[in-house]
């Protein structure tokens, strides 16, 4: 109950308030600040994927400015030499107002990224937008087979059947890309395991699965277990290095990161930064309210 009151008081909160949970977790408001904050990142040998904030918009026009600063970023990176890719949330191209033009937008950014050789990754959202987006993949995939991948969550009871089903865009030269996370969002628990030991144990199923069949795989979590999982399954299926790696959110678990680099693993760090951060904190805080404790613990005891 205290979570939750903390939850939904918070967004009334003024903004510098609320700054002070959420910096340590945003790189901040502007390209040039994720731009610094990926280059200190690469400068101890690990890899970046950049995200502008600002899902579930609610005008065409705003889905357009996201689409130019993406186009926009992708040069000031490449040109900066940032060991990166991008991170794109489909809602914030007019997935719910549009989803042809959604894809156009999306399109254009996987289209310059590619120019550049790079990787555009399609996060997966809310239930209401995984067949949208499992869909955009698809025809994104058939067109840019090396240059864009996908998010699964490991907490939805769907989600192996969804791997399994786009299995037929698998090719020996282009192995599917994945990203595997276990979800924040709060979905009913008809579609949706709610226990932390369920949840862990599909994660685990999906990503051995993924080995099992050759998929790349983006292993998106700061929960120790499930990384000494994934060690497990990279022995039994000897998987290479070329064809796996970590990923962490900006600011969490630094420990637990650096040891992982330190085993030799590659690393990746999602990198947030945009206007929208306020909007980001409070709605990351609504959709998983047990976050609360932990930024009041965060705000009185220092680290």
């Amino acid at each position: 109950m205290f979570n939750r009151f903390i939850a939904s008081i918070l967004p009334y909160f003024p903004k510098k308030f609320v700054w002070m949970f959420s910096k340590p977790y945003v790189s901040g408001e502007t390209m040039d600040d994720a731009i610094r904050v990926s280059k200190e990142f690469n400068g101890h040998g690990i890899k970046v994927t950049l995200d502008v904030l600002g899902e579930f918009i609610k005008t065409p026009e705003e889905a357009e400015a996201n689409k130019n600063e993406y186009l926009e970023l992708i040069d000031k990176a490449e040109k900066e030499k940032i060991d990166g890719n991008y991170s794109v949330k489909p809602t914030s191209f007019g997935l719910l107002i549009d989803k042809e033009v959604c894809y156009r937008h999306i399109r254009e950014v996987v289209r310059k990224a590619a120019g550049y050789n790079n990787f555009i990754r399609i996060d997966m959202e809310d239930s209401p937008c995984t067949d949208l987006e499992i869909e955009l993949f698809r025809k994104l995939r058939e067109e840019f087979p090396e240059h864009v991948g996908l998010v699964f969550q490991s907490y939805l009871r769907r989600t192996l059947d969804d791997i399994k089903g786009l299995m037929d865009l698998d090719t020996q030269e282009i192995p599917l890309n994945y990203r595997l996370c276990k979800g924040i969002y709060v979905e009913p628990e008809e579609i949706a395991f709610k226990k932390y030991e369920e949840v862990n144990e599909n994660f685990l199923k999906d990503l051995e699965y993924m080995f099992a069949n050759k998929v790349y795989a983006a292993i998106a979590t700061h929960d120790k277990p499930l990384i000494e999982g994934a060690y497990e399954l990279i022995r039994k299926y000897d998987v290479p290095g070329n064809m796996y790696e970590f990923q962490m959110l900006y600011g969490v678990t630094p420990r637990l990161r650096q040891s992982i680099v330190e085993d030799g693993h590659v690393m990746r760090i999602y990198v947030p930064f945009g206007k929208d951060w306020f909007g980001y904190s409070t709605r990351r805080l609504k959709e998983n309210p047990k976050m609360a404790s932990h930024i009041m613990k965060a705000i009185f005891y220092k680290g």
